[in-house]
């Protein structure tokens, strides 16, 4: 008894570790299947292969925060792409759960995908360094894992993104260039304790500390969200303004309507990419309002899908994947290029990734909703 007990146990570690090592993807040399599109984030960055596997497949939005245009919009973007005809084909089933702030709900939804069998996941996880677990599960269970804006501190699963910090640095360099003596800046932040707000924080300072001039940045957190930032905007321009210069990860819109209504100074201004930012930055660029508006567009939820079938086909990708940004900047915003008078203020604009042959119209991704599904 205690023989066959034995053998029994080291016959299912056998399935176990084989299990395991199906589930690991192979490290291979580059180029990517894609190289335009899946382009690696550096020289050292590695290639990955998974075993293919037969689709159609089952692919699972787990996204976290939503109450801001941004992240709505993204859902949205997520729904059409899904909808293509050419990427419908090869999906049996698109779900999108959305959990709030709450990291352990995003991670239980994470946790509930791997156990109902879904082949990949995509996230924008709520915080970069508290999925250890969930990552080495789906590692373990074969499944595909693609984390998105707000990405993952790991080299286990398939990160997308800009180079947020790099983000930073460009506006940074705005105030720096447009306020050449210094002076107190606004710096409107995003969600606590994300990837994203910790990167474009960092990149902002790294240029302003560096420049030599003397800087007073007043900090507020906007959840890169119009009415939020409107509010604190409004507040920190009555305790603490007026301003040399602002920056602001999102909410941008609302952020110059809290200017507007305290009658502040058009001031110097880098910002992100919503529409109705872009228009002020139009209209009130000659009393001073003079922007750099730049950013990720929603739409790199398209290329982390796309990431996941490649890899779902046995498609070489990197582990880190970098996107470019879409940046207008004054005074060469163009009207019907980069702002649209008749779209929505709170559309983000540069929805598009050619090289990935990724590109939405406004009624497209308008058009779906943003509940889960």
């Amino acid at each position: 008894m205690k023989r066959l007990l034995g053998g029994f146990l080291a016959a299912a570690a056998v399935v176990l570790m084989s299990s395991s090592a199906f589930a690991e993807p192979k490290i291979v040399s580059g180029p990517a299947a894609e190289a335009d599109c899946f382009a690696p984030w550096s020289t050292d960055t590695k290639f990955f292969q998974y075993e293919a596997k037969k689709g159609p497949y089952r692919i699972a939005l787990a996204n976290g925060y939503i109450a801001n245009t941004w992240r709505i919009q993204m859902i949205q973007t997520a729904k059409a792409y899904a909808k293509q005809p050419d990427v419908a084909a090869k999906l049996k089933e698109f779900k999108v759960v959305s959990t709030g702030e709450d990291v352990p709900a995003q991670i239980s939804a994470i946790n509930n995908f791997i156990d109902s069998g879904y082949d990949a996941i995509v996230t924008d996880a709520q915080n970069p360094t508290a999925f250890g677990r969930v990552i080495k599960r789906a590692k373990e269970a074969g499944v595909v894992l693609v984390a998105f804006d707000n990405i993952l501190d790991t080299k286990d699963a398939i990160n997308v993104n800009v180079d947020q910090e790099g983000l930073g640095e460009l506006w940074g360099k705005w105030l720096v260039d447009k306020v050449p003596n210094g002076g107190k800046v606004l710096e409107v932040r995003g969600v606590a304790g994300t990837s994203v707000d910790t990167d474009r924080h960092a990149g902002i300072h790294k240029v302003l500390d560096a420049s030599g001039k003397k800087w007073n940045v007043t900090e507020v957190m906007g959840k890169w969200d119009d009415g939020v930032a409107q509010k604190v905007s409004a507040d920190a321009i009555a305790t603490n303004g007026p301003f040399d210069g602002i920056t602001g990860q999102g909410g941008d819109t609302g952020i110059v309507q809290a200017m507007l209504d305290a009658k502040h100074p058009m001031v110097p201004f880098g910002g992100e990419t919503e529409n109705g930012f872009r228009k002020f930055c139009n209209k009130y660029a000659d009393q001073g309002l003079k922007c750099t508006s730049a950013g990720s567009g929603p739409a790199q939820v398209a290329v982390a899908i796309k990431t996941a079938i490649a890899a779902l086909e046995g498609q070489v990708i990197p582990q880190e994947i970098k996107l470019p940004l879409a940046v207008a900047s004054y005074p060469d915003m163009k009207e019907g290029q980069d702002f649209f008078p008749d779209q929505s203020d709170n559309f983000f604009v540069g929805n598009s990734f050619p090289s990935c042959k990724i590109n939405f119209s406004a009624q497209e991704i308008m058009g779906q909703t943003k509940e889960n599904q």
